[in-house]
């Protein structure tokens, strides 16, 4: 158990990769915070799952988009579970459209989540870190905020993003032991990579050396080990987990 003890606060964990993060935290012995802004059914199940298999997990709203439920959230888990030792910044949305179509309200709802939330989330859960001189940020991105996407420039960019934030908070934070650190996904087999086109997914097989999709266990291992102690020289690198599409 290398997270006995430790509270994680995990966004976007209703679901999906996050729901699994918050189920592999919790399995290694970390209180878990389980975050939602709009399945609260969705969000529960993440949690009794976690309750079941005997550990301790509470759900929590909030739009990481807005400072003020960002702040308030902060203070529910504080209050709930303990100081938080381990944020996973998750939750994301993605609006894709070419260029020509997308209009400012689709990219401002994606860099609004994506990234200004991720930025929200790790300044209202630095200060507890930085009086103890300890904690973990995992900032999850894409490998599109690497190598980009047609009809996803805000997703992208909200992704490249995020490896800015990433870096720039471990060497702001790393003198008083706070490692931030990133995973980017590639294609994991979740509910929006259901809906490609079966086509299009076996194109994406073919260029994949391991030739299969991630799961959102491989996902939530990753990010495991990147909250543990046994990462505890890594800071400021985003760990690409996608089968060996872009190596």
């Amino acid at each position: 158990m290398k997270l006995e003890g430790r509270v994680a606060l995990v966004t976007g964990a209703s679901r999906g990769i996050g729901s699994a993060i918050a189920q592999r935290l919790a399995a290694e012995g970390a209180r878990v915070a389980v975050n939602w802004s709009r399945s609260s059914e969705a969000a529960e199940e993440t949690a009794e799952r976690i309750r079941a298999s005997g550990g301790a997990a509470l759900t929590v709203r909030a739009d990481v988009s807005s400072a003020g439920q960002v702040d308030a959230m902060v203070k529910s888990v504080v209050e709930g579970l303990g100081p938080i030792e381990i944020l996973v910044n998750n939750a994301g949305c993605t609006r894709d459209r070419l260029l020509i179509r997308m209009t400012e309200e689709d990219w401002d709802a994606v860099v609004d989540t994506n990234l200004k939330g991720a930025f929200l989330c790790a300044r209202a859960v630095a200060g507890g870190m930085l009086r103890r001189r300890s904690g973990v940020i995992v900032n999850v991105g894409s490998v599109v905020g690497r190598v980009g996407g047609a009809g996803q420039a805000n997703y992208s960019a909200s992704k490249a993003g995020l490896v800015g934030l990433t870096k720039s908070l471990a060497k702001e934070l790393g003198s008083r032991n706070i490692r931030v650190n990133g995973i980017a996904p590639g294609f994991v087999d979740t509910d929006m990579t259901a809906e490609l086109k079966p086509e299009y997914r076996e194109e994406i097989l073919q260029r994949i050396p391991l030739r299969r999709f991630g799961s959102v266990e491989d996902i939530a291992r990753a990010t495991a080990f990147l909250c543990s102690d046994d990462s505890a020289y890594i800071s400021g690198e985003v760990i690409t987990v996608d089968g060996g599409l872009f190596a």
